[in-house]
């Protein structure tokens, strides 16, 4: 579930080039789990607010809503099986 949250939050969130990496720090540094910085790291360079509504605008609410869903299931389970491959 952590990293299904993390990678919501990192599809709403904008992060500038590499701006990325100092919030994560912090977030790791305050017990952030690295499954979930990771999902974060995933997410977030592919979707932001301000991107979903760009391409809302060009390709319509349907197709944005299921490339949203798309990449945070992806990321989700991309790091899941990180996770259960490094055990």
């Amino acid at each position: 579930m952590a990293n299904l949250f993390a990678s919501v939050s990192g599809a709403l969130m904008y992060f500038a080039t590499l701006t990325e990496v100092p919030i994560l720090q912090g977030l790791l540094g305050d017990g952030m789990g690295k499954g979930p910085a990771l999902s974060l790291l995933l997410a977030g360079p592919a979707l932001s607010l301000p991107n979903m509504l760009g391409i809302g605008g060009v390709m319509g609410v349907k197709k944005t809503a299921t490339f949203c869903i798309i990449i945070v299931v992806l990321s989700t389970v991309a790091v899941m099986s990180y996770g259960w491959m490094a055990r």
